[in-house]
């Protein structure tokens, strides 16, 4: 199974959180000037823009190497593929950083998860999980990738991995790159010519000379 094509079906309709982030990186100070989160701005109360900045320029919670280890998790729940890329491209580890912030309650269940991680790595392969190689990092995540195929002593692997891939597909699916590859066109006008023909002959209606007349392009009639 497409990873990538079942969570997309899950996930159609969620709204764009994540194009914030990338607005806050973006270097051209127009576009940032001219991004949604600079015009809501202006209505934002005082204590509504400090809070913000601390949660965006404030001190990192994650330390480098659990930043290390986000990126990998990201890149092996969501990969690059031939039509967009990959977690780390859609800066995803930059959106966890940025949840635990805003949300602390992801806070320990995250930092325990990652440590978690680590001493069950050290344990199979005698490293780090971001030491290991992609076949053991691999091999790990099969682990507790599968709630009902784990282990009992993977309880708290299964859990950790459960929210990491949850906030994952969240900050891929509500960055740009996430949102294109929805193929997410927004308030753009268009036209809807009707149920498919086959559709139709499969449950055996069809539009009358009328409705093909008055509601459809004309290129389809």
């Amino acid at each position: 199974m497409d990873r990538r094509k079942s969570i997309k079906a899950l996930l159609i309709g969620t709204a764009g959180a994540g194009v914030f982030m990338e607005a806050c990186k973006n270097s051209d100070k127009k576009a940032i000037a001219n991004s949604p989160d600079a015009v809501l701005d202006d209505w934002r109360m005082q204590e509504e823009r400090a809070y913000l900045k601390k949660v965006t320029e404030g001190d990192k919670f994650f330390t480098a190497h659990e930043m290390a280890t986000i990126t990998v998790l990201g890149d092996i729940i969501m990969p690059k593929d031939a039509v967009s890329g990959s977690a780390s491209d859609a800066k995803v580890p930059d959106f966890i950083e940025f949840i635990v912030k805003d949300m602390p309650g992801h806070q320990t269940p995250m930092r325990g998860g990652l440590r978690w991680l680590d001493i069950q790595c050290f344990k199979q392969f005698d490293k780090a999980f971001v030491d290991c190689d992609a076949k053991q990092q691999l091999a790990m995540i099969d682990q507790i990738a599968y709630p009902a195929k784990a282990k009992p002593d993977m309880k708290q692997g299964v859990a950790f991995f459960n929210q990491i891939r949850g906030l994952v597909t969240t900050g891929f699916y509500t960055s740009e790159i996430g949102v294109k590859d929805l193929g997410y066109m927004g308030n753009t006008p268009n036209m809807w010519n009707g149920v498919p023909d086959d559709v139709l002959k499969q449950y055996g209606y069809a539009y009358t000379e009328k409705e093909l007349r008055e509601c459809m392009s004309p290129d389809k009639v």
